[in-house]
């Protein structure tokens, strides 16, 4: 089965983990191939300004496929060198295609995400919860450890002492104490998790889609960067802004006292 299903509408982009069956596994030959292709066709279409990631069925994500693990077969079978290849081949990929996405992604998680799969949603710029959710980074448990740059995404989210209870116990966390820690910014209702990120999208996609995408890199370049570095890049990035029509259409909805409408101009 293929792994995302991919719907656009009103410049939101919905990408749906689509395993249900099996809690929406990770890893299966071609899923880094189908990561970029959609995350490199949503960068390329300045109509979409906003992503949600979400899973179907009772999971977001149970991350890595245990039944693969198993019988070492696919991304977890070979020698060292072949099974370290899969890994940088195929679910660094998937990584790597979330993390490149230029407009500002919403994780909406329905379920248990744990393992690979919270570290897909803490890719996300935005985390909201179903009640039914559940985090856990559950690698050492079956004597392995994050092979996909957890230990370097968890900690920016919920801090360094928090993350190593996660990543040093195996621990599961609800979605209310994931809330309390910060890992995602808001619990829902189940039924009502794909509206309230639609609404939140929406939100999102009414801005100018070029200051939308300026200002996600300006956050990520600020992680790694000083803050002279971010003023002169910021200048940059502004002046840009200042050219722009929507710039002045902001201006003038905000003297008119009306909703601005953006172009993409």
């Amino acid at each position: 089965m293929s792994l995302l299903q991919i719907v656009k509408a009103d410049h939101i982009a919905t990408l749906t983990l689509n395993r249900p069956d099996s809690m929406n596994p990770l890893g299966a030959a071609g899923d880094g191939d189908a990561f970029a292709a959609a995350c490199d066709a949503i960068n390329a279409d300045m109509d979409v300004r906003c992503v949600i990631l979400t899973g179907a069925g009772r999971a977001f994500s149970a991350g890595g496929d245990i039944k693969a693990m198993k019988e070492k077969t696919g991304n977890f079978g070979g020698t060292a060198p072949e099974i370290a290849d899969g890994y940088r081949n195929n679910i660094h990929k998937i990584l790597r295609a979330l993390y490149s996405l230029r407009v500002p992604l919403i994780a909406a998680v329905n379920g248990p995400a744990i393992g690979l799969g919270c570290d897909l949603a803490c890719l996300a710029d935005m985390r909201i919860a179903s009640e039914k959710a559940k985090f856990g980074v559950t690698f050492l448990k079956l004597g392995i450890i994050p092979g996909d740059g957890g230990t370097w995404i968890l900690p920016r989210i919920i801090g360094e002492a928090r993350a190593a209870e996660l990543f040093y116990t195996g621990d599961v966390i609800d979605a209310g104490t994931a809330l309390d820690w910060g890992l995602i910014s808001r619990v829902v209702d189940h039924d009502a998790l794909l509206d309230e990120a639609r609404a939140l999208a929406a939100k999102v996609a009414a801005m100018p889609p070029h200051a939308l995408r300026q200002a996600k890199n300006l956050m990520r370049q600020g992680r790694s960067t000083t803050y002279d570095a971010a003023l002169e890049m910021a200048a940059n990035a502004q002046a840009l802004m200042h050219s722009t029509r929507d710039h002045m259409e902001g201006v003038d909805a905000l003297m008119e006292k009306r909703p601005p409408k953006f172009t993409g101009d």
